[in-house]
């Protein structure tokens, strides 16, 4: 089954200190969404509380018309793919992937079928018996991602997944998750401070900084029509000028530089440009 995750007014905090202010985030069903920031933006957190390892302070998370915000972790039913793996070492490829179908009582005939059928899809068979210290980095990404798959969650979250492999594996990996997601149609949250790995791999990315979502958009609006400073210089621009807007007409604009200079602007390409009553430097990306 394939649902929608809502995430609504979400703020959390650490003692004291805030990490999360009012976040609300909605993914469509069978989409792949990245949270994506610096360290301590708050991307992790919000996966944490998804997940059930965290209570908010405030706010709700919902799984199509399910309430998770209150429910212990095992109850939300959702497949989670760790940086570290977080394979069992005693078991084998096989038992380790078949390891959440035996929590849910599936029997071992159709364990054996179904772990055997997604080992197949992520090119593991000839490795079932081995054991995950007999694996290398990637191989054992595979199965952690086999694993999360086969219990058919209803939402697929992945903390960092790519971090610990290296240049090349990374780029091979995030086409296999991407390709294996796109075929089961599983609503995704993905989580990377890894620009170009978010922008590859998702439908929508959500750029964070300090709790907040400063945009939430396609990979190509974030680049062409970055919303504010912050995400213009996330992408990648450092030449903004700041511009005073004087006067509007329909959809162009006539906004002034320091100086004196004056600039003609169509919204149709930078986007939505605040009132000119507001008479505020706006910060424009210079290509």
């Amino acid at each position: 089954m394939t649902v929608s995750l809502t995430i609504e007014n979400l703020s959390a905090h650490y003692g004291s200190t805030q990490v999360l202010k009012d976040l609300s985030l909605s993914v469509a069903a069978g989409e792949l969404v990245s949270l994506l920031g610096s360290s301590g933006c708050g991307k992790t957190t919000t996966l944490r509380i998804v997940a059930g390892f965290l209570q908010p302070t405030s706010g709700h998370v919902r799984l199509g018309d399910r309430d998770l915000t209150t429910l212990a972790a095992h109850a939300r039913d959702i497949g989670l793919v760790f940086q570290n793996y977080a394979l069992f070492p005693h078991l084998t490829v096989m038992d380790n992937v078949g390891f959440g179908l035996k929590q849910r009582g599936v029997s071992k005939t159709e364990r054996a079928a179904r772990a055997g059928a997604m080992l197949e899809r992520v090119g593991l068979s000839a490795l079932a018996d081995r054991l995950p210290s007999a694996l290398s980095g990637g191989q054992k990404q595979r199965v952690a991602l086999a694993r999360a798959l086969v219990i058919k969650p209803p939402l697929l979250m992945f903390d960092e997944p790519l971090s610990n492999l290296d240049a090349k594996l990374r780029v091979d990996m995030r086409v296999e998750i991407r390709q294996l997601q796109k075929a089961n149609g599983t609503t995704s949250l993905y989580v990377t401070h890894d620009q170009e790995e978010a922008f590859s791999i998702s439908d929508r990315v959500a750029i964070m900084n300090a709790g907040r979502i400063m945009q939430l958009d396609t990979p190509e609006v974030l680049y062409q029509k970055p919303a504010n400073a912050f995400v213009a210089r996330f992408v990648g621009f450092e030449n903004l000028i700041p511009l005073t807007v004087k006067a509007r007409n329909g959809a162009t604009v006539t906004a002034e530089a320091a100086g004196g200079a004056t600039l003609t602007l169509s919204q149709d390409i930078f986007g939505q440009i605040p009132d000119a009553s507001c008479s505020q430097p706006v910060p424009m990306v210079w290509r």
